[in-house]
């Protein structure tokens, strides 16, 4: 028999005993209805009612960065969220009054695990975590942001994507009366964005619920959104409605908008300029408009986790 060390055991390789007793109870369901992916174990995320509701039972990441975080005021006024507004504070100014909650998300494609989900069920089965991350802006600012959420991969993992998932496509709301910055044509509408199987299954994407242990802010896309810590800020898509798993590379909105600026990829890369401004530095936001720059680190930092992914792939043209 192999024994492994706990702490070398990473959260998605555990199965709960609740989890393996109820596994064949799980309800496939094509409609709108209150589905459950599977039984919650004992420590399965709780979502609370009201807006900036703490978050209990959170466990600490070790893939956290020891730099210190932004301030919250900093992380949730100053933002892309297009949904609410092209300017970086008009999510914040906009979003007051959106209610994201009761919230569904629908899962569709590739995968044996599929339906429509109350978001509450979705999240439970999983163990709440804090991740501070460091988070690269598209424009050479970047951020260090204490995100609570779910892995990405534990997710994927449990709905059992079919050897034709090549890829995870993701959708947001699409509603221009509570959304009033999709009354715009500044892009099509709704928001989309995708990852390979390989990146989404890598321990460092994070659906986030949670912001400095509270529930997310609207401005950063409450209730749920994708955080990708060695891409640009564009990947992490908010307010996620549509989840699919497909097997061609799916199409992005940024791509679409702007192909020759904004590519599937949109690896953090100190060496690829974006055609309007460098990618080699950057400043930390809230450090004022006279900090000195930093280099931008390749993947942001995160090489030793994510480099292997982009093996044989040509990073100046998949950029």
């Amino acid at each position: 028999m192999l024994i492994r060390n706990p702490a070398d055991i990473l959260s998605y390789e555990i199965t709960s005993e609740t989890n393996y007793l109820n596994r064949r109870q799980f309800l496939r369901q094509g409609s709108m209805a209150s589905a459950t992916l599977f039984a919650a174990p004992a420590l399965g995320a709780v979502l609370p009612a009201g807006t900036g509701a703490e978050l209990a039972d959170v466990a600490r990441s070790r893939y956290s960065t020891d730099e210190e975080p932004n301030s919250f005021d900093d992380i949730s006024t100053y933002n892309n969220y297009y949904e609410f507004g092209t300017g970086k504070e008009d999510p914040s100014r906009n979003s007051g009054e959106f209610e994201p909650r009761p919230w569904t998300l629908t899962v569709s494609g590739h995968a044996e695990k599929t339906g429509t989900f109350n978001l509450e069920d979705f999240v439970k089965p999983y163990r709440l975590e804090e991740r501070i991350y460091r988070m690269r802006c598209v424009e050479a600012w970047s951020m260090v942001i204490p995100w609570v959420g779910i892995p990405l991969a534990n997710v994927v993992k449990e709905l059992q994507p079919t050897s034709r998932a090549k890829f995870v496509a993701f959708e947001t709301l699409h509603d221009p009366e509570r959304m009033p910055g999709q009354r715009s044509r500044v892009l099509r509408w709704p928001y989309r964005e995708g990852l390979t199987i390989a990146e989404a299954t890598n321990p460092l994407p994070l659906l986030a619920v949670g912001l400095y242990g509270k529930l997310l802010p609207n401005a950063n896309g409450a209730p749920i959104r994708l955080v990708v810590p060695w891409k640009y800020g564009f990947k992490g898509i908010k307010g996620i409605v549509n989840i699919r798993f497909v097997e061609s590379q799916p199409e992005t909105s940024w791509e679409l908008a702007a192909p020759n600026e904004y590519g599937f990829y949109a690896n953090v890369n100190p060496e690829v300029d974006h055609p309007r401004w460098s990618q080699a530095r950057e400043r930390r936001i809230g450090a004022g408009l006279f900090a000195q720059k930093q280099p931008t680190l390749m993947f942001n930092g995160y090489g030793e986790h994510v480099a292997h992914l982009y093996d044989g792939l040509d990073l100046r043209r998949h950029f």
